[in-house]
């Protein structure tokens, strides 16, 4: 059976998000694209003061100026789609506040026919947290663990009763429901995020940046959800951050989906090799326009289908 394809929606500061997202978003399902994925950079600090994931020195990319909201991005993408599941990865949920955002969810879902997947998780930027004033920094995984909840809460059948830290729902109807149970899915690294993921995930969200690396991880999340007796099957879908390029990349150091079409595939093949469900992938802002990621995301697609991925 082929890996499930799916492609980032442009966010980025190069397009005209009301004209571009339903353009791009109908495009890709036309071409054959399984999903449709939006992510969450709430702001761009100047000057930085804190590097890119907190590492010291390390500037943000120019892609990050700008981004465009993503559940709104998610809601232009609907009415231009009809099968494709749109997906974030990830929201930085404790930027909102777990009943708005559980809220917005099943709105969304509701609204695209059961098509949302919900990609959750922690962030790293400090200026975000301050701007969003929903709680303090330190007390991220807290949140994330409260928004999970008050998701499955709000989900589930009414009345909706909650008492959490920054939610309380004493008895009431919350509509409209999702279509079905939407699935969150998390990123998990360390044994605490693990535990998140067996725990209250359905599924797994890595990013892709080596097949070896991404086959050890796997391997690593399944171990630990045997361990802790988890007998439901883990959903995975791995983001695939592109770096394309118009000739072929001879730099003997090249990076995992760094160079022209052909590398890209060949490193997407030994992706897929390892057995996750799904790879999106995202080009970044280095299309110049829509019509540029169509046409590259129709070559990408093209070449992988005959590839046998």
């Amino acid at each position: 059976m082929a890996t499930r394809l799916g492609l980032s929606l442009p966010q980025t500061h190069q397009y005209d998000i009301g004209r571009d997202v339903p353009d791009v978003a109908h495009a890709a399902e036309e071409i054959g694209y399984e999903s449709l994925w939006v992510f969450e950079r709430a702001l761009f600090p100047e000057p930085a003061t804190q590097g890119l994931y907190n590492m010291p020195g390390v500037p943000w990319p120019e892609a990050y100026r700008g981004l465009a909201e993503p559940l709104v991005t998610l809601t232009l993408a609907v009415p231009a789609t009809r099968r494709a599941r749109l997906g974030t990865s990830v929201l930085v949920a404790p930027l909102h506040g777990p009943f708005q955002l559980a809220r917005a969810l099943g709105t969304l879902d509701a609204a695209s026919g059961g098509r949302v997947v919900a990609g959750l998780g922690t962030g790293w930027s400090l200026d975000e947290y301050a701007a969003a004033g929903v709680a303090p920094f330190e007390e991220r995984g807290k949140v994330l663990d409260e928004v999970v909840d008050v998701c499955r809460a709000v989900w589930g059948p009414d009345p909706v009763r909650y008492e959490g830290r920054l939610t309380k729902i004493a008895s009431a109807v919350v509509a409209p429901k999702p279509v079905r149970p939407i699935p969150i899915l998390l990123p998990a690294f360390t044994k605490k995020s693990l535990s998140r993921l067996v725990e209250r995930g359905d599924g797994w969200m890595p990013v892709a940046m080596g097949a070896e690396q991404l086959a050890t991880q796997w391997q690593g999340v399944r171990n630990f959800a045997a361990e802790r007796g988890r007998t439901e099957p883990i959903q995975s879908v791995a983001r695939v951050n592109l770096q394309y390029t118009a000739k072929a990349y001879d730099g003997s150091d090249r990076a995992p989906f760094q160079g022209d079409i052909d590398q890209i595939v060949t490193d997407l093949a030994a992706h897929a090799e390892v057995g996750l469900d799904e790879f999106f992938l995202d080009f970044g802002d280095t299309p110049r326009d829509a019509q540029e990621l169509k046409d590259l995301a129709a070559e990408v697609y093209t070449a992988a289908r005959a590839a046998g991925i």
